[in-house]
């Protein structure tokens, strides 16, 4: 019910003590690319040395005497087909990961289809979203656009008020290039969807 109510009187605000583009410029220095170019106060464009281009944003998310900002990536494909589908990937496995699920939340079942055969075990993609932290990762298709948001663990901030404090989570070097080959390896499989 608290959650609720935080959320009902925070909405539309940014929460108290939120500093737009700090959570980035730690990100920045903890990802290590060139490639790093700041295009809003809470956002910027990353492109990698394989050609990769994604967007990096900030999203807060409020509590009772604290809140969190956390990094959402975002990565954007061209679709060979017309159509809205919603997806939605997390692991399965109640203590290991055991395997990567993906539930559909609406459009056509056979995007579900070819989405769930780029995720068969022992493909790339596969290998690469196992050991991944994410929160989150869903996957768009509207207006001809696929729209990959993925919001990792690491790369993210607690703030809290009541005893003040701030704590960057950083993102490690192996979350880095595991986070890296995923959305590479989305981008390839989403070319063919």
């Amino acid at each position: 019910m608290l959650q609720k109510l935080s959320e009902l009187f925070g909405a539309g605000r940014a929460p108290t003590g939120y500093r737009p583009g700090v959570t980035l410029e730690h990100l920045r220095r903890n990802l290590g690319v060139n490639g790093f170019e700041q295009s809003g106060p809470a956002s910027a464009q990353v492109r990698l040395d394989d050609g990769l281009q994604l967007e990096v944003r900030e999203r807060t998310e409020s509590q009772l005497f604290m809140h969190l900002v956390m990094t959402e990536f975002v990565l954007r494909v061209p679709a060979l087909s017309e159509g809205t589908a919603c997806f939605e990937l997390h692991h399965g496995g109640a203590i290991r990961r055991t395997a990567v699920r993906c539930r559909q939340r609406s459009g056509d079942r056979s995007l579900q289809v070819a989405l769930e055969a780029g995720l068969q075990p022992g493909s790339a993609l596969h290998q690469a979203l196992m050991p991944l932290d994410f929160k989150r990762l869903r996957i768009d298709l509207q207006d001809r656009q696929w729209c990959v948001r993925l919001e990792h663990m690491g790369g993210s901030e607690v703030v809290n008020r009541m005893p003040a404090f701030r704590r960057y989570i950083a993102l490690s070097r192996e979350q880095r290039d595991s986070l890296f080959q995923a959305l590479a390896g989305l981008q390839r499989l989403l070319r063919t969807c």
